[in-house]
């Protein structure tokens, strides 16, 4: 069975369109958590757009299944990782233009620099994730500076037309093969909802789903506890 991750970073867009309190992505990882979540997922962003630093140490503090915190490769980042110990670091490309993330991350384009931030975590004791295309270049790419696991981007397999989904699903299959075969652990993300993570499921190499959007609007018209135990089923 693969285990959901729910990813509340739009609780907090929401909260920060008022600038107020409401609504407390904390509260909403709670909710999460007692309704099924295997983990809790937040990007700190450089321009804080939506989830706050307050946010994650509050998140050390509330829920008791691993915090999975997505970041960019960047000095300052990696030193807010060391200071708040979340169990799983997801290293993320980023740029402030774009309104969420477009792609995977280039590993085998700067190979040193994401080793040597997944170094000093790993030497913390944090494990550590890439966010990659389904590629096999830069899953190699991954193995070699010594990630932990991989989550495989599918907006590719989510934006296409229908039509064009199988060649997208092959790309994922064999990715997630392939880092079976590396020792590598295994999770997918970004922009899956309700009807198209159905043929992903499938793919047993998958251990985890990270998943926000599509739930934090379900919740707008069932609740939170039931979004997630509605996805928390159909992912097993």
């Amino acid at each position: 069975m693969a285990r959901l991750g729910v990813n509340v970073d739009h609780a907090a867009t929401l909260r920060q369109a008022r600038g107020g309190k409401e609504p407390n992505p904390v509260a909403v990882a709670v909710l999460a958590e007692l309704a099924g979540a295997d983990g809790i997922v937040v990007h700190l962003r450089e321009d804080r757009r939506h989830i706050r630093e307050r946010d994650v140490f509050l998140l050390r503090e509330m829920v008791r299944v691993p915090i999975d915190l997505e970041m960019a490769a960047t000095d300052a980042m990696t030193r807010f990782a060391l200071e708040v110990k979340p169990a799983l670091v997801t290293l993320v490309p980023e740029r402030r233009e774009e309104l969420t993330t477009e792609g995977g991350l280039d590993v085998a384009g700067r190979p040193d620099e994401i080793k040597e931030v997944i170094e000093r975590l790993r030497s913390a004791g944090i494990r550590v994730a890439l966010f990659i295309d389904p590629d096999l270049q830069q899953l190699k790419a991954a193995h070699k500076v010594g990630a932990d696991t991989i989550e495989i981007h599918t907006g590719r397999y989510v934006n296409r037309p229908a039509a064009e989904r199988p060649g997208e699903l092959h790309h994922i299959i064999e990715a997630a093969k392939l880092a079976r075969k590396l020792g590598i652990g295994v999770s997918a993300g970004h922009g899956l909802d309700y009807q198209n993570i159905a043929p992903l499921v499938a793919i047993h190499e998958i251990e985890e789903f990270n998943i926000g959007h599509s739930i934090l609007s379900r919740a707008l018209f069932v609740g939170i506890t039931q979004a997630v135990r509605e996805m928390r089923a159909l992912v097993g």
